[in-house]
């Protein structure tokens, strides 16, 4: 999992400036260099096209039943905004592109729809990215802000000898595929962060340590950004099939359904593992207040014991002459004064042991 004891520095994005026009396309000075995929796609054929241009586009469209551009980096917002006149593309939604922040939700336009989700990009590191989907009768474009993704399932199903179903339908069936892979990688990062519970909840009952606090809460921080994106995503599916757009139809809506499906189940997994979190947290904070209760406790009986011994040393260590008076400790002259004073205070002691292991205390 990600070190959580070190502190999180977050990179600001950069936004549209305020009272520019809707639509303007500005790009993160930190942002990826844009690197072009297109996948050209047939029931009996397929082809991929690397480091595409806007011209292949052009030519290629015509020819093929279904394309899939795949944009990785959002440095080269000209090539962005040619994608989005090419397909047509609304220009509000182009904007939320670059504006690689976006809440997960989907819009509907005349003739496409926009898909803005959250991507695994790092499982270990817990790192996301932006995955924005476009979607209409004959094309689907994802722009994502760095190369990696979930894709390559879906790359390999497309590549296969022979038709098969991703290749033999239409362009919403590819779109589910690319949102379905989207949706299966969070299983990855959330079984990583159930792996670190139950590693620290089985060193917490050997013991607990000041560092698993720190885990803990790491770990919640964790989940409640998966929180913060699940539920979006569940209610953006929910959208797409609600919605009666032709370019959605009523087969794809069921395999969607299924997506949704995951998205629900994700969401009982990250409340789940939320809630044996605020549980070890709250069990951890038991479990110390008894140890620090045990450590007083018996700190409290060794200075009870050792109470009555102080005093009777105290009393034996008066300095009293007993040749002025017989009444100033005529004791101090005994031939066994002092190991008959240390057996009577072992006694002492002896006898408030017993009684506190009478008691119960220890």
């Amino acid at each position: 999992m990600a070190k959580t004891g070190k502190a999180r520095h977050r990179r600001r994005k950069r936004r549209t400036p305020v009272g520019a026009p809707p639509g303007t396309l500005i790009a993160d000075p930190a942002a990826r260099a844009t690197n072009l995929c297109l996948t050209l796609i047939a029931p009996d054929r397929f082809r991929s096209i690397q480091n595409a241009s806007i011209s292949d586009i052009a030519a290629n469209r015509e020819d093929w039943p279904v394309m899939w551009l795949d944009c990785a980096g959002l440095a080269d917002v000209s090539t962005i905004g040619e994608i989005g006149k090419a397909f047509g593309l609304h220009p509000l939604a182009m904007e939320d592109v670059v504006n690689s922040d976006q809440r997960p939700k989907v819009d509907f336009f005349d003739d496409h729809a926009f898909v803005a989700l959250r991507m695994v990009d790092d499982a270990v590191l817990h790192r996301y990215e932006q995955i924005s989907v476009f979607f209409g009768e004959k094309f689907v474009i994802t722009f994502q802000e760095r190369e990696g993704d979930p894709f390559d399932p879906v790359r390999r199903r497309l590549a296969a000898e022979g038709p098969n179903r991703l290749r033999s339908r239409h362009a919403d069936y590819l779109a589910y595929a690319l949102i379905d892979a989207v949706v299966d990688s969070y299983f990855a990062p959330i079984e990583l962060i159930s792996d670190e519970i139950e590693k620290t909840e089985e060193g917490m009952l050997a013991g607990p340590q000041k560092g698993q606090m720190q885990e803990m809460h790491g770990l919640r921080r964790e989940l409640a950004a998966l929180k913060g994106v699940l539920w979006p995503l569940r209610d953006a599916l929910a959208a797409l099939i609600r919605n009666d757009d032709p370019f959605v139809t009523r087969e794809t809506k069921v395999f969607l359904n299924d997506t949704l499906d995951h998205a629900m189940r994700l969401i009982e997994l990250v409340e789940t593992q939320r809630d044996t979190l605020t549980g070890l947290i709250e069990m951890h904070l038991s479990l110390t207040q008894a140890r620090t209760n045990d450590v007083i406790s018996l700190l409290t009986i060794v200075s009870t014991i050792f109470i009555p011994l102080t005093f009777l040393v105290g009393v034996w260590g008066m300095n009293f002459d007993p040749d002025a008076s017989p009444w100033n400790m005529p004791e101090l002259r005994a031939y066994y004064g002092y190991p008959a004073a240390l057996l009577f205070m072992a006694g002492v002691a002896c006898l408030l042991f017993w009684f506190f292991r009478w008691k119960k205390w220890l």
